[in-house]
């Protein structure tokens, strides 16, 4: 059953008027206008219509595939007119100031006093039951008052309704340049210094006007600070942003204008295991069982691809037949195998998945220190000489990287030996206060920032602002190791912040959020980052500049994948991507931007027609900047599963996956990756099968058997036998010989008596078809033996059933009731097999006809009435189910 687009767009349809290619919608909440528009405004409802428009075979025509779009417009008036009156219906709103001084009015014999707002300031209204005024508060000085309903305008993306509302805080913004910068541009390089400038803080650079001042990280607008460096006596320190003129520095790019170019490699890496499932669907999707089990002859294939699940074991047993043609048929010595089996093993596709996963360093031998107790030894400072003298190295080192990152794993690395955290607080106490002591600044410094950690991580925020406090009172060169002054002036802010302490985070917000924002590749050690974050996100849609609100998402996303809060994230990079799409100058932007990751967290989040659009639009993207194609075909099965309702362990699959598939393949010729190669023209030739389509299956098929050589023999066979299998369906008899033969004869010398008699029934199958009767007699008698010798009871079952199609062939249909009877009566015992079920359902259908053309209605109705219950028990509802209640009506006649 397939799920409803809309419900998932967050629209309601109302109706449809197909007549003028309409469908009508309506909203009852902001969010679902704000998700659906995000939606359209991507291009995501035209791609999700696709699959509710266009049927399967659709997908399996390239070129119309290519050649076709479905354009969706929306009213904008009657949005906006219908997005205005839920705002109002909810009475409190964000709103841009457009007149910047209202002055008051009079009414009655008192005048009202108007709150004075800056121009395009953000502003909160609320309705307070007055027609011409409501009562607001900007968000740039948190003050109120009384505003004029005609001297604001709702902020017209509903995101920013929903983020002011989700994260309320005061942002105050005192300098007046910072409005005036909606243009600019995130730069780096080298700028001017406009002003003179004395440092007033140990942080802060000095500087002359004139002079160079090289951009550490980016210039971003909207920032009270920049990271500089002055290039005639090599210090870092905080430069106002103010004072420098950007108009000389270099522009980030067209595209991803808000990221380095180590920030842009690493932006569409996901994570590994998601990759690898991708990759090991497909595997399983292309293996088949053409080397073990027999074929029926007469069935249809397409009745062999069903949404049903794949059988999971088989029953072997014995079967003694007697009175029959394999009795008195010999059996040349040439052709006889060992009763031994042994079974060629399926192919491992593993280099797939290194051309595309990223790689994890190699462990490093990092210093680790034993957390020793001792009381006697508490106040001999040279116990604590190897712990001290770690961490009081000047610069940064590559091993410090555990005592900053997000996952806190000093804890489990760096220091070992305690049973609680409670002695690690207390040891990193004592080495504290012996730093203190003996004048060793950065070892106190990182004593104090890890007791800050261990602090946040138990709550007690307070505590661990004295730390911080603590820490960054005995800072004085704190750009030697700037991850430990990110690390620690991000943690302090967000408790001043969490703690609403207004006079202490305005003397170090500002710094703490160009750290966090300018710096290449920033790594966050807390969670409570976010509340920087956020107050920077605020602060740029205040300011209204794009690159800058786009740096903000891109950070907000970061922290919260890393912090597996998916969910939270999907918003941030919806607008990023809106974003990117609206900075774009091209009618059609060929930016990916990050498309793969919004359909990575589509596909987490269960939305699976958004998660399939979000990966039809990743097709028009260079490899450098995305995940393998491999992952998004895996991507585009799980979801259609999902929509169909249909299980992707079976043969199934669908054929919306056929672009996609052809893409990866087109990627993987690029690569050289042979394997990729196969798998995929293997899984794109049982498409084809799937849909009788069998000069295209037996293209792909060709492909796989080329490409089979250089992998293994095993490959190679396997392809090789089921290209024979898709020439003897498309009625190529001599073709299929001319494969199938050379390849019994290759068997001959082993002893894989499975793949002897798979041979040997699939060529009967050709002979048969081809009028060589004689030939296929042999080679069925040959197939039945090598059944009944390895107990195969599927497998016998189904060479008897090709003797009863060889014997109706032959008009002998007396023989054939016989020998299809028999397959009944092995299949019955034959367990567990949706696929042998289906064999069933066939062979019940042609023992039914033959025994109503005898006149044995009674056991005929029998046979279809058997044949009907199988076909529903194997969910195989289609032209059998149809055919056996025909049949079964006309015999009740």
């Amino acid at each position: 059953m397939y799920l409803n687009p809309f419900q998932e767009l967050s629209a309601r349809l109302v109706s449809i008027q197909a007549q003028k290619d309409v469908f009508m919608i309506t909203f009852k909440t902001i969010e679902e206008i704000w998700k659906f528009t995000t939606y359209l405004s991507l291009g995501f409802v035209a791609c999700s219509l696709e699959h509710l428009l266009f049927d399967e075979h659709y997908w399996l025509n390239s070129a119309l595939v290519e050649d076709t779009e479905i354009q969706v417009s929306v009213n904008q008036d009657e949005l906006a007119t219908l997005y205005l009156g839920l705002l109002l219906q909810e009475g409190s709103f964000y709103a841009r100031a457009v007149v910047q001084d209202v002055g008051g009015t009079e009414e009655g014999s008192q005048t009202l006093e108007f709150l004075s707002v800056p121009l395009n300031d953000v502003v909160h209204l609320k309705d307070i039951g007055d027609e011409s005024s409501w009562e607001g508060q900007s968000l740039s000085t948190g003050e109120r008052g009384l505003m004029p309903i005609i001297s604001v305008e709702p902020l017209p993306h509903p995101f920013y309704q929903w983020f002011l509302k989700t994260y309320p805080m005061a942002c105050n913004i005192i300098e007046p340049t910072c409005r005036h910068i909606s243009s600019q541009t995130i730069g780096q390089g080298l700028c001017t210094a406009r002003e003179t400038h004395t440092a007033t803080e140990s942080d802060e650079l000095s500087y002359c006007r004139g002079d160079s001042i090289e951009v550490i990280g980016f210039y971003v607008p909207g920032l009270k600070w920049l990271v500089g460096r002055s290039p005639s006596n090599g210090t870092t320190g905080f430069v106002q942003t103010k004072h420098v003129d950007p108009s000389c520095l270099k522009a980030l790019g067209k595209d991803l204008f808000f990221l380095s170019e180590e920030e842009k490699s690493a932006l569409n890496s996901l994570d590994e295991d998601s990759q690898r499932s991708c990759v090991q669907l497909l595997n399983d999707l292309s293996q088949t069982n053409i080397s073990s089990v027999y074929r029926l002859d007469g069935l249809d294939p397409v009745d062999m691809y069903h949404k049903a699940s794949v059988s999971m074991s088989e029953n072997f047993g014995e079967c003694q037949v007697s009175d029959s043609w394999e009795e008195c048929e010999g059996v040349s010595s040439s052709s006889k195998c060992s009763a031994s089996e042994k079974s060629s093993p399926d192919s491992e596709w593993k280099g797939g998945v290194e051309g595309f996963i990223v790689q994890c360093q190699d462990e490093l031998d990092d210093p680790k220190f034993f957390v020793d107790l001792n009381a006697g030894e508490m106040e001999d400072s040279e116990v604590f000489d190897p712990v001290l003298t770690f961490l009081n190295q000047d610069g940064y080192q590559t091993y410090f990287q555990p005592l900053y990152d997000l996952s806190m794993s000093f804890l489990n690395s760096t220091f070992y030996g305690f049973s609680e955290e409670e002695d690690l607080v207390f040891y990193l106490e004592t080495s504290r206060n012996w730093a203190k002591k003996i004048n060793m600044s950065w070892a106190h410094i990182r004593c104090c920032f890890l007791l800050g950690r261990i602090c946040v991580k138990r709550m007690k925020l307070s505590q661990a602002r004295v730390y911080f406090e603590e820490a960054l009172s005995a800072m004085r060169q704190g750009f030697l190791d700037v991850h430990l002054m990110a690390a620690l002036y991000g943690n302090l802010c967000a408790i001043y912040l969490k703690q609403n302490l207004r006079s202490k985070q305005e003397l170090l917000l500002e710094k703490a959020a160009s750290l966090l924002t300018c710096l290449h590749q920033h790594t966050f050690s807390s969670e409570h980052e976010l509340e920087v974050l956020k107050y920077l996100l605020k602060k740029a849609i205040i300011v209204n500049n794009t690159s800058f609100e786009s740096r903000i998402c891109f950070l907000i996303f970061r922290l919260l994948h890393q912090l597996g809060r998916y969910d939270e994230a999907l918003p941030f990079v919806e607008r990023l991507q809106f974003l990117l799409i609206s900075s774009c100058s091209q009618p059609v932007c060929s930016s990916l931007g990050v498309i793969p990751i919004l359909s990575y967290l589509y596909d987490k989040k269960y939305l699976p027609h958004v998660a399939l659009a979000s990966a039809r639009l990743c097709k028009s993207v260079g490899m450098k900047m995305m995940p393998s194609p491999l992952w998004r075909v895996g991507v585009v099965m799980q979801n259609l599963s999902r929509i169909t309702g249909s299980s992707l362990k079976g043969n199934y699959i669908p054929a919306q996956t056929a672009p996609y598939l052809k893409h990866a393949l087109s990627c993987s010729y690029e690569s050289g990756d042979v394997k990729a190669q196969r798998t995929l023209c293997l899984i794109l030739s049982k498409i084809h099968l799937q849909y009788s389509l069998l000069p295209s299956a037996i293209t792909y098929a060709k492909r796989a058997v080329e490409l089979g050589r250089w992998t293994s023999e095993d490959e190679a066979f396997e392809a090789s036998l089921f290209l024979g299998w898709l020439y003897t369906l498309d009625g190529h008899f001599e073709q299929a010989c001319h494969i199938l033969g050379p390849l019994l004869e290759s068997m001959q010398q082993t002893d894989s008596t499975t793949q002897c008699g798979v041979i040997h029934n699939m060529l009967a199958n050709a002979q048969k078809m081809d009028k060589k009767v004689v030939e296929s007699l042999r080679g069925y008698s040959q197939a039945l033996k090598m059944a009944t010798e390895t107990g195969n009871r599927r497998n016998q079952a189904i060479a008897l059933a090709n003797f009863g199609r060889l014997s109706v062939f032959c008009q002998t249909t007396v023989m054939a009731e016989k020998y299809f009877l028999k397959s009944v009566q092995l299949y019955m015992d034959v367990q567990g097999s949706d696929d042998a079920e289906r064999e069933l359902v066939q062979v019940l259908q042609w023992l039914g006809q033959i025994l109503t053309e005898q006149r044995k209605l009674e056991h005929g109705i029998l046979c279809y009435e058997l044949a009907l219950l199988y076909a529903l028990k194997a969910s195989n509802l289609n032209c059998k189910y149809a055919s056996s209640l025909a049949h079964i009506a006309g015999l009740c006649f």
